[in-house]
């Protein structure tokens, strides 16, 4: 399932020239990311140029072999065109999320297109459930499906609690985003698995009534 198609390729490819440029040089790196003050002000492209730039080529690396891994299990069924559809949202709904979370903190920036990704991962556990994944030194497969739960579950707990240097909320907002572009694009998947559907909905029901009550803060 992971055979590299033209649009993983090209996205790839474009996060490698952006990241290397942003790398290089500061004044383009500042004009992209992601600032809550820059894009309050109309600068609204940086809620897309963001996700083309990374931190360094290690977060680079993870995220673009991320993304070549779950690709196929989405362009798949889906197509190539639905895959770019699903990709570019993931990416804005991610954005948007950050953006609602932080708009008040002028100075918070972010970069990388984790959201994005996480879009892909949590399309992919939604077309395919039951597909085998292993976290780092546990040697057990994990279904999907817990993974993608346990996932959001973790990046519920980092808003939370602020934890590390990680922007949790862009990473929920592209599953958010990958879930329900990927249930407009299939909405079959209600009739042929609800189950895994509704628990893949658990988490975001979570973030919206830890939201709604006050304890999300």
């Amino acid at each position: 399932m992971n055979n590299l198609d033209i649009a993983t390729g090209v996205i790839i490819a474009l996060n490698v020239l952006v990241s290397l440029k942003g790398f290089d040089d500061r004044e383009f790196f500042e004009r992209f990311k992601f600032n809550v003050g820059s894009i309050r002000r109309g600068e609204h492209i940086r809620m897309f140029s963001s996700g083309f730039l990374h931190a360094d080529v290690t977060h680079l690396l993870f995220n673009m072999f991320t993304l070549y891994f779950f690709a196929s299990y989405v362009i798949a069924p889906l197509g190539t065109f639905n895959f770019i559809i699903i990709y570019v949202a993931s990416l804005v709904f991610g954005n948007l999320l950050s953006l609602y979370f932080n708009k008040d903190t002028y100075w918070y920036s972010a970069i990388g297109a984790s959201g994005a990704v996480t879009g892909v991962l949590y399309a992919a556990i939604l077309l395919d459930p039951n597909m085998s994944l292993y976290l780092f030194f546990v040697p057990i497969p994990i279904p999907g499906y817990i993974f993608g739960i346990g996932y959001l579950a973790y990046s519920i707990y980092g808003m939370k609690n602020k934890i590390g240097n990680i922007g949790h909320d862009a990473h929920f907002g592209g599953a958010v985003g990958g879930y329900a572009v990927t249930l407009l694009l299939m909405p079959s998947l209600f009739k042929t698995d609800l189950w895994h559907v509704g628990l893949l909905a658990l988490p975001i029901i979570v973030l919206y009534v830890l939201y709604k009550t006050g304890k999300l803060k």
